[in-house]
C-alpha cells in the first residue's frame, strides 16, 4: 500500500499544480496544505485499531476485524464532500455564511474551499490505493476492488518507499524551479 508520504505528496502536488497552472494562484496556498492532510484522511481507520485492542500490524494483515481498509475507503465520500462544498459555496455566495473563525478570515479560507480540497485529497488517496493495492470500495461496506499493481511484499514495500523518494525529489525540483524555495533557506 502507498505510504502516508505518498498520499500527502501526491495530493499536495496535484493541488499545487492546479493552483499554479489552472487557477493561476487564485486560491490561498493553505488549501494545498489542507489537500495534503486530506490525502491521509481515508487511513483514519487505522486509528480505530487502537480502540479495538488489536495491533496495527495484525489489522493491516487481515486480523480478526480487518479494519483497514474499511468504510473510509469508499468512493462515496468524494460526492458527499463535493455536495457539501457546493452547498457551502452557494450559501457563501448568497451571503448566508461568513467565515466563523479568525483563521478563516486571516488566510481568506472559505468552508467551501476547504471541502473542495478535502474531496480532492480523498480522491487522490482512493486513486492511489485502488491503482496500487486494490483498496477502493464502491459502497461503504462492499468488497475492495482495484488493480493491485504493487503487492504487499518486501519488494513491494521497497518499490513504495522508492516512489516516496522520487516524488519528494521531483516536487522539490519543481518548487525550486517555479517558486525559488532555496531563497527561504
Amino acid at each position: 500500500m502507498p505510504f502516508a508520504v505518498t498520499h500527502v505528496l501526491v495530493a499536495i502536488i496535484i493541488a499545487e499544480l492546479l493552483r499554479d497552472y489552472v487557477f493561476k494562484k487564485k486560491f490561498p496556498l493553505h488549501y494545498v496544505l489542507i489537500a495534503g492532510i486530506a490525502g491521509m484522511l481515508p487511513d483514519i481507520d487505522i486509528l480505530l485499531v487502537l480502540f479495538d485492542g488489536m495491533s496495527i500490524s495484525s489489522a493491516l494483515n487481515g486480523g480478526a476485524m480487518n479494519l483497514h481498509p474499511s468504510f473510509t475507503h469508499s468512493i462515496l465520500w468524494i460526492p458527499i464532500f463535493l455536495m457539501l462544498a457546493l452547498t457551502f459555496l452557494w450559501l457563501e455566495k448568497k451571503g448566508k455564511i461568513r467565515p466563523i473563525e479568525r483563521i478563516f478570515t486571516k488566510h481568506k479560507l472559505k468552508i467551501s474551499g476547504i471541502l473542495f480540497v478535502v474531496a480532492l485529497g480523498i480522491a487522490v488517496h482512493l486513486a492511489l490505493d485502488s491503482t496500487l493495492t486494490g483498496f477502493l470500495r464502491v459502497g461503504f461496506f462492499t468488497e475492495p476492488i482495484g488493480l493491485n499493481l504493487i503487492p504487499p511484499t518486501p519488494i513491494g514495500n521497497m518499490i513504495t518507499a522508492g516512489i516516496d523518494a522520487v516524488l519528494l525529489v521531483l516536487w522539490l525540483i519543481h518548487e525550486e524551479l517555479r517558486h525559488k524555495i532555496s531563497g527561504f533557506i
